[in-house]
C-alpha cells in the first residue's frame, strides 16, 4: 500500500518505529519545537495521514490544505480540543487520541504541584540557591498542611479519580464535582458529590481535571476564586482555558487564595501578565505526562491509531466513530 504520512514532531522512538515499519517514506518534522504554521500547511499537503500534537491547530484550513484523500488525524494527546472534530467527522476523517495511558503520570504531577505550592518548594529552592539560607528559623517558609485536609476534585474521570484515590494516604476528606456520580470514590473514600460552589467553599485544595469545551471555559473565574478559602490552593493539570488566568493572577497577588500549581495555561505557551512574578504559584511547562514510559506509550498508541486508520481499520482509540459510517 502506497501512503503518504506526516508526523509533526519528533516522538519517542517506539512510535516512530511503528510508523516507519508501515510507511518507510513517512516524513517527520526534525526539530524539537512547535511546528511553524506556514511550514505545517506546506508539509501536510497531499497526505493520507497526519500524526499531530496538541499544539497543532487542526481546523478547516488544515483539512482543506491536506486534501480530500486524508483518512486519519492521530493526536499525540488524550485531549483533542486542538482538532475540529465536527469538521473532521463531516469529511469522514478519523480522529485518534491516547487516553488512559497518562492517568497515573498526570495525577502524580497534580500531587507534585500540590505539595510544591503548599510547602513552598519552588520559593525555598530559589532562596537556598541564592545563598540566602543562613540558618533555621521558626517562621521561615511556613506553608499549608495537607494531611487530614479537604481535597476538591473538579472532573471525576480517569485522572480525577486517580488523583482522589491517592489522597487516602493523607487521610483527606474528598469532595467532587462532576455531572455523573462516581461510585468508586464514594465506596472507597467516602467521597461526596457536591455542586461547584460547595466544593470551592469547603476545599483546602481544588484540583481541576475536567475537559475543555464551551461549558468549562473559564469555569474558574473571579467569582469562583472569591469564594474559595484564603488558605486554599488551586491545581490545574487539565487545560489552561478552564481557568480565567487574568482573574487568577489578581487572586494570587491579592492573596484571595493562598497559591496555585499550574501545568497548563490559557494562551499556552504565553503566560498572562504578572503570573510569572507570583511567588505563590508553581509553574510547570505542560509536563504532566512527561515520564519516559508514559510518553513512549503515548507514541505507540498514536502510531497504532494512525496505521489502523490508513489500513482502513478502526483505530484502537477513536474519538469520532461517526466518521466510520
Amino acid at each position: 500500500m502506497s501512503v503518504s504520512v506526516y508526523v509533526t514532531s519528533i516522538l519517542p522512538e517506539p512510535g516512530i518505529e511503528i510508523v516507519k515499519d508501515f510507511c518507510p517514506e513517512a516524513e517527520v518534522y526534525p526539530e524539537d519545537r512547535i511546528h511553524p504554521r506556514d511550514l505545517l500547511l506546506e508539509k501536510i499537503q497531499g497526505r493520507d495521514g497526519v500524526l499531530t500534537l496538541l499544539t497543532d491547530a487542526v481546523d478547516k484550513e488544515f483539512m482543506d490544505t491536506v486534501g480530500p484523500q486524508l483518512k486519519i488525524i492521530s493526536n499525540y494527546a488524550v485531549g483533542y480540543n486542538n482538532i475540529d472534530v465536527e469538521e473532521a467527522t463531516e469529511r469522514k476523517i478519523l480522529v485518534g487520541n491516547t487516553p488512559g495511558v497518562l492517568t497515573d503520570a498526570t495525577s502524580d504531577m497534580a500531587w507534585a504541584l500540590l505539595f510544591s505550592v503548599a510547602r513552598r518548594c519552588a520559593e525555598s529552592d530559589a532562596f537556598t540557591r541564592a545563598g540566602k539560607f543562613h540558618g533555621w528559623r521558626p517562621s521561615m517558609f511556613l506553608g499549608g498542611d495537607i494531611t487530614e485536609r479537604t481535597l476538591g476534585i473538579i472532573g471525576a474521570g480517569r485522572i480525577g479519580t486517580a488523583m482522589a484515590m491517592k489522597s487516602m494516604w493523607f487521610k483527606m476528606k474528598v469532595l467532587y464535582y462532576d455531572l455523573n456520580p462516581n461510585k468508586e470514590l464514594e465506596d472507597k473514600l467516602g467521597a461526596k458529590q457536591v455542586d461547584l460552589e460547595t466544593l470551592l467553599k469547603e476545599s483546602d485544595f481544588v484540583s481541576v481535571h475536567t475537559v475543555l469545551d464551551d461549558s468549562t471555559r473559564h469555569m474558574i473565574g473571579a467569582q469562583e476564586l472569591s469564594i474559595m478559602k484564603k488558605s486554599a490552593y488551586l491545581i490545574n493539570t487539565s487545560r489552561g482555558p478552564v481557568i480565567d488566568e487574568v482573574a487568577l493572577v489578581e487572586a494570587l497577588k491579592s492573596r484571595t487564595i493562598a497559591g496555585a500549581g499550574l501545568d497548563v495555561y490559557e494562551d499556552e505557551p504565553e503566560l498572562k501578565p504578572g503570573l510569572a512574578e507570583c511567588e505563590n504559584a508553581v509553574l510547570a511547562p505542560h509536563t504532566a505526562s512527561a515520564t519516559i514510559w508514559t510518553r513512549s506509550r503515548m507514541a505507540e498508541m498514536a502510531a497504532n491509531n494512525l496505521v489502523a486508520g490508513l489500513k482502513g481499520e478502526r483505530p484502537p482509540n477513536l474519538v469520532n466513530p461517526e466518521a466510520l459510517g
